[in-house]
């Protein structure tokens, strides 16, 4: 099977269906390792690039492990690079399989000969340009004379010869001003082109210190690049970004951050625990079912999680809400919310935060309103901005702590070293609780990081730690926060191609001082 060029996105769906069913994985790099424990953590993952006695394994070599899993009885997955019948043991592990006796599908995987220069902006064909050559340059002896033409070439393993490589075809009769652009670590987020001539890349390429893996792409065709790049102009493009969430929060922030070409490195400063008391939790569910409130308040997906174990607990399910009124803080909580089969009867027009909810929140009337109680299950710090609203507006408020955000052990010291010298060039913070507890475990982030907020309590708090904000979210959301950020490397991106400067990222650029708030 192949695993594709680096990018796990570019799995095909026949993969992934078969890594989910495969008892067995057989993996050659450890990338691959990332994607069985995605796909496949129960399944077994046995080394088919190394030995025993940590030797590379011949094709034949590769071969009996692929038959010996097999041999197992169990669903066999064997993970290639690429294509597993391009530039690679395919053919020798099938066969090798064949004379075992052993059945085998063959699942094509994305080659790097064409997906790398796709994701350089080069295709390797348009109108003009039909003819496409592909040389492998770790084969001995290649008569480059052969290629002397206008055709496209794509070389493979080409960076440690590339000078030599030039000067033959410039012998050949090639032009010296042919383009070339060289693409290494391809469809990942470290990716790195370099685009030259052939009279030019041998210096070019030992400038930008170039290594394997890598693409070579010669011809007319790489001119089309200027245009066409579209994976290493994203606004984001190789930034680490600093995630500090719960763990189970982190996902779609992490998701949207990576559509913008992003690393995103998850470090968890929140655990969400149950309340010390769980007497006041469990005295509210009863006055919930047996209908004393009026109103029940979510102003997290943490408190729909809570009081949606409570009811599992209790053996309770959704009719409990029957006659109950349902306010959201916003939309997400009102999501989860509708996961739980409800609907919110209140969710802010405007801004998405207590302040927001109160502005339509109605106020108590004793004629329309038989029962003057709510219920508001939320967070042990959580701020009493709602409470104080709902009381002015002549509700009763049951204010009960249905979790605790406590402060999660410190990441690693790699993690926390490079927190405090700006290896990150971005951070983003979800809540107050988020930016408090990320520098009582791991520090202030440097001053060259971006420092990006959901709204403006969570920038007041972190301007009251002593950091500059960059980075404001129009709404308070996760998708809204993302897509500030890009908009600020977007902006940041073209002033620098304004002014004739070199794009780099903020960890590339560091000020003398440590950046306070204004």
């Amino acid at each position: 099977m192949g695993s594709g060029p680096g990018d796990p996105e570019l799995l095909t769906v026949r993969a992934v269906e078969l890594l989910r069913s495969a008892e067995v994985v057989v993996i050659e790099s450890p990338e691959h390792a990332a994607l069985v424990e995605a796909f496949a953590p129960e399944a077994e993952v046995v080394d088919g690039g190394f030995g025993q006695d940590g030797q590379p394994l011949t094709h034949a070599g590769r071969g009996k492990v692929v038959v010996k899993a097999a041999k197992t009885g169990k669903r066999v997955v064997r993970l290639m690079a690429g294509d597993p019948f391009v530039y690679a043991s395919g053919p020798e592990e099938a066969q090798a399989c064949v004379k075992a006796l052993v059945g085998f599908e063959i699942v094509p995987g994305v080659s790097s000969v064409t997906a790398v220069p796709a994701y350089a902006g080069v295709p390797l064909t348009d109108k003009r340009h039909r003819e496409v050559a592909v040389v492998n340059c770790a084969e001995a002896k290649i008569d480059w004379s052969q290629y002397a033409d206008d055709r496209t070439l794509v070389l493979l393993s080409a960076v440690s010869c590339i000078g030599d490589v030039a000067s033959a075809l410039v012998a050949a009769g090639r032009s010296e001003d042919t383009p070339v652009a060289m693409t290494r670590v391809g469809t990942t987020t470290e990716q790195e082109t370099v685009v030259s001539t052939l009279g030019g890349i041998a210096a070019d390429a030992r400038a930008a210190r170039m290594a394997p893996p890598a693409v070579t792409v010669i011809g007319d065709v790489v001119d089309l690049r200027t245009a066409l790049s579209w994976f290493e102009t994203k606004p984001l493009f190789g930034w680490r970004v600093l995630v500090p969430r719960t763990k189970e929060q982190a996902g779609s922030l992490s998701a949207r951050l990576r559509g913008y070409g992003s690393v995103p490195e998850e470090v968890p400063t929140i655990s969400v625990e149950p309340p010390r008391n769980p007497q006041q939790m469990d005295k509210a569910i009863r006055g919930l079912v047996e209908g004393r409130y009026e109103w029940i308040a979510f102003t997290s997906v943490n408190a729909v999680k809570a009081v949606r174990e409570k009811f599992d607990e209790y053996g309770l399910d959704a009719r409990a809400f029957s006659g109950l009124k349902i306010a959201a803080v916003g939309e997400k909580t009102a999501g989860a919310i509708e996961a739980w089969g409800l609907r919110a009867d209140l969710v802010p027009s405007g801004e998405q935060s207590a302040r927001g909810l109160l502005e339509d929140w109605p106020p108590y009337d004793d004629l329309l309103d038989p029962i003057n109680r709510v219920f508001l299950p939320r967070a042990d710090i959580a701020t009493e901005t709602l409470v104080a609203g709902l009381l002015e507006l002549g509700w009763e408020v049951d204010d009960v702590t249905a979790y605790r955000t406590v402060r999660a052990t410190p990441p690693p010291a790699p993690t926390r070293e490079a927190i405090k010298t700006g290896k990150f060039d971005a951070v983003v913070f979800t809540s107050s609780s988020t930016v408090r507890n990320l520098v009582g475990i791991a520090g202030k982030p440097h001053a060259s990081t971006v420092i990006a907020c959901i709204g403006p309590a969570t920038a007041k708090t972190a301007e009251e730690h002593g950091l500059r904000v960059d980075v404001l979210a129009p709404q308070p959301s996760v998708e809204a926060l993302v897509d500030a950020l890009a908009g600020f490397g977007a902006a940041r991106r073209a002033a620098m191609i304004e002014a004739g400067q070199p794009v780099t990222k903020p960890s590339e650029r560091r000020p003398a001082a440590r950046r306070k708030a204004t």
